[in-house]
């Protein structure tokens, strides 16, 4: 990816620059050939730090390559000026239309992406949710006989084991729309695989909140995928057991959304852009920062409050909602 963004971004500089070169002697501001280098690639950078690689396939990139191609053949004519500008304008516009193209197409497949995983989740928890009920009148039975025997403390062990692996699936659907619990039992079983401690401590149901399925899952996801990651990541550095929380109830008409974890040291100048922009991550690897700036703009569209709490090693976000549908 980055060699696909460095190679795109040198043909568009390359591209530009002849374009300001056939406006050289009608340019007084431009005189000679280094500044306008200068000009291009300080634009071009600026242009690629926020747009790191427009893709909006093979066949209409290739055809916006050839396009403007072919609007720099008249710059090499002995005569240059001010004629040349609509050819460099309509340069500009074309590389707008492809990253406008490309962010386009990029949020669809995310979307499709999105769909994708919350139909997976959905199916998995129901899956689950069957197989438990379809068992449960054998372990009732298998109960009743251990009772029936006597053996009143080997049915409390099948008992409590039995609540156990009840709990996980419970605590994930209870009054919970089906996309808001496939997430919710997603983000537990993860978290449990993962060996840390996660706990749902809610008053009414998530679905209650007023946003769309959408929008809610994307919340959640994010925001416990994030809690997930640093809590993990601070388990394996500290060796010990990671924890992660989520509070949800209603207060004075707003709801109060709040997940906290455990989370390595968080660098100054990192936490004070969190939550404010894409590329800003507290974790290390392959993160891109995008999820704290997705919950940012959820918040924002819903006239929500958003709060977070960095002291020792734990992280805290806090979520307010007007309770209006």
């Amino acid at each position: 990816m980055m060699k696909k963004s460095v190679s795109h971004w040198g043909i568009i500089a390359i591209l530009g620059f002849i374009h300001i070169q056939g406006l050289l002697p009608a340019s007084p501001w431009v005189t000679t050939e280094l500044p306008a280098a200068i000009l291009i690639m300080g634009v071009v950078y600026l242009i690629a730090r926020k747009h790191p690689a427009p893709s909006p396939g093979y066949q209409l990139n290739g055809t916006i390559y050839f396009l403007q191609i072919l609007l720099i053949v008249p710059c090499f004519a002995p005569e240059t000026g001010y004629w040349n500008l609509p050819l460099l304008i309509g340069f500009i516009g074309l590389e707008w239309i492809r990253i406008r193209t490309s962010r386009v197409l990029s949020g669809l497949l995310n979307e499709k992406d999105g769909f994708e995983k919350e139909r997976r989740h959905m199916n998995e928890t129901f899956r689950i949710v069957r197989s438990e009920r379809h068992d449960f009148l054998k372990h009732i039975s298998a109960i009743h006989y251990m009772l029936d025997h006597r053996e009143a403390e080997k049915a409390k062990e099948y008992l409590d084991e039995l609540v156990d692996g009840y709990e996980e699936t419970n605590l994930s659907i209870k009054g919970e729309r089906g996309s808001i619990a496939g997430i919710l039992h997603q983000m537990y079983r993860d978290a449990s695989n993962a060996g840390l401690s996660i706990v749902y401590d809610t008053d009414l149901p998530l679905s209650t909140m007023p946003m769309t399925d959408k929008e809610l899952v994307a919340l959640l996801g994010n925001l416990l995928s994030n809690s997930i990651d640093a809590a993990l990541e601070w388990q394996e550095e500290t060796g010990e057991q990671g924890a992660v929380t989520l509070q949800f109830h209603k207060r004075s008409g707003l709801y109060i959304l709040k997940v906290e974890n455990h989370c390595r040291t968080i660098p100054g100048p990192i936490l004070d852009k969190i939550y404010q922009q894409e590329g800003i991550t507290t974790k290390s690897g392959d993160h891109h920062g995008l999820g704290t700036k997705m919950i940012k703009d959820i918040v924002k569209d819903y006239n929500g409050f958003l709060d977070f709490i960095h002291k020792g090693q734990r992280f805290e976000t806090k979520l307010k909602f007007p309770a209006i549908h």
